[in-house]
């Protein structure tokens, strides 16, 4: 059953971090949660397992930092199709282990940010910020149940990874920002803003994630269920960071 049929029935629940959490199983700082995909798999597969019988309903797939900027694409070792392959096998594994029919697991191609400002703010071009999510999207579609845009904290390179997935691919696309403590992302948008143009992209869901713990985040779901007919989803931090 797809995954927006099951949201019509019932909540849905994410897992939660990875990359914090590796670092306290230690990988160094610094490093990308992704490298473990083929160094230390079996670390993602007991990830994947704690949060399934944790209850999560969604698996994010590690590749957060898994990119056109980050990675070359073409194949081979070290490349973009190498992690992706890895990262969306341990997940399988995990689904696995856990139990293959117990209930239904969705596996989400998880995007991050590119990490580089678009401009005017930056100096990373509109077009080259799209076609770094693009080909993650177009190769790792054929494994995933759903596209999640995350931690996205300019409304620009949301717009660029929402274009990616939606002209790349027939799946439901999920997107969360980060907002700060006075509810606006780092490039100056606020919820409504974001609930406007999300809805103008076909978002199938929006969101907030990171940033902001579960009671500060209250606020900014609030907004965003008063300024927009999609589901909403909210994956905090556990507290705000100190």
């Amino acid at each position: 059953m797809s995954i927006l049929d099951e949201m019509k029935k019932r909540t849905l629940i994410f897992d939660g971090a990875m990359g914090s959490l590796l670092q306290s199983r230690g990988l160094p700082a610094g490093k990308g949660s992704e490298c473990w995909n083929l160094g230390r798999p079996e670390e993602i597969i007991r990830v994947h397992l704690e949060y399934l019988e944790a209850g999560a309903d969604i698996l994010k797939c590690n590749t957060f930092g898994v990119n056109g900027l980050h990675y070359k694409s073409g194949g081979g070792e070290g490349s973009l199709e190498e992690m992706l392959d890895a990262a969306f096998e341990n997940a399988r594994e995990a689904v696995r282990r856990y139990g293959e029919g117990k209930r239904p697991i969705y596996l989400a191609l998880d995007l991050g940010s590119l990490g580089r400002l678009l401009k005017p703010f930056g100096d990373l071009e509109f077009e080259e910020a799209v076609e770094a999510f693009a080909v993650s999207v177009r190769y790792a579609s054929k494994y995933a149940d759903l596209i999640l845009i995350e931690t996205m904290n300019d409304s620009y390179e949301t717009k660029a990874a929402v274009l990616a997935a939606k002209e790349n691919c027939g799946l439901p696309v999920f997107v969360s920002n980060t907002y700060d403590a006075g509810h606006k992302l780092m490039t100056g948008a606020d919820p409504e803003a974001m609930a406007a143009m999300l809805e103008g992209l076909n978002a199938d869901a929006i969101g907030i994630n990171c940033g902001l713990g579960p009671e500060e985040a209250l606020p900014v779901i609030r907004r965003l269920l008063a300024a927009s007919k999609l589901p909403v989803f909210a994956n905090p931090n556990a507290g705000m960071p100190r």
